[in-house]
């Protein structure tokens, strides 16, 4: 495989914000202290340690669903719990969904598990947010019908340029591969969707949001001044752009 300069860096998200590790310490940090203050119900789903959901919020409240990013490759549940932070004032609970990661297992089985979360919860959810590869595993969940809405943020929803960088390794798609999870050429289904990206992510991101929008007539908006992991800091906040756009997505 040949790789491409250009699009390495388009996609590079940690090399485009150097100070990445300062905004991942405060994840885990204001992770911790939600789960300080409002400890979660944990549900497992499947056999690995990942396969698991964390549920804020009171037993009877509709579930938003929130998917973590990483590339499909890292990070882990236990960074986001303050994603649940801007809905539960609301009185919307969240699951932040778990999932095995490549290269130990494949994108088409994220997917596949991501469903067998859904399946999980107490009651089917009202909505699915996800971050990054979580944006592309939320469309997915819209498009099996799986929920009524979808609220993805950053998501990469067409995996062929990823064939033709680093990151793309460890995922080990074939172009066919590349098309059929991509969810971008998939029909438009049913739900609605609202695809939100950073005002200050590459333009590749930016791209594959307003496309993705056009594809399934969905709106598309942008966040201006948010790089690829600031983009979701309003989510956590009760009155945050994310937190609206969410709730709006419910009503």
């Amino acid at each position: 495989m040949t790789f491409s300069a250009t699009l390495q860096a388009q996609y590079d998200n940690i090399a485009m914000v150097p100070d990445h590790p300062a905004i991942l310490a405060g994840w885990q940090a204001d992770a911790a202290a939600l789960r300080a203050t409002h400890p979660p119900r944990a549900i497992p789903y499947g056999p690995t340690q990942r396969q698991g959901i964390d549920l804020f919020g009171p037993a009877d409240a509709p579930i938003a669903v929130f998917i973590h990013g990483g590339y499909w490759q890292r990070t882990a549940r236990d960074w986001y719990s303050h994603m649940a932070a801007g809905l539960l004032p609301h009185g919307i609970a969240t699951a932040i969904i778990g999932y095995d990661l490549c290269p130990e297992v494949t994108i088409r089985q994220i997917i596949d598990q991501c469903a067998a979360a859904v399946a999980a919860l107490p009651r089917p959810p009202v909505l699915a947010i996800g971050h990054s590869a979580g944006g592309h595993l939320a469309a997915w969940l819209l498009a099996r019908g799986l929920v009524p809405a979808a609220l993805p943020i950053s998501g990469v929803f067409d995996l062929a340029p990823l064939r033709e960088t680093r990151i793309g390794e460890a995922l080990a798609l074939s172009s066919d591969e590349a098309r059929a999870l991509s969810p971008i050429h998939l029909p438009p289904p049913a739900g609605r969707m609202q695809a939100v990206v950073g005002g200050a992510e590459s333009l590749a991101f930016r791209d594959q949001t307003l496309a993705m929008a056009a594809a399934w007539g969905a709106s598309a908006a942008e966040l201006p001044g948010e790089n690829h992991f600031t983009a979701i800091r309003s989510l956590a906040e009760p009155d945050g752009a994310l937190t609206r756009m969410a709730l709006a997505l419910i009503a």
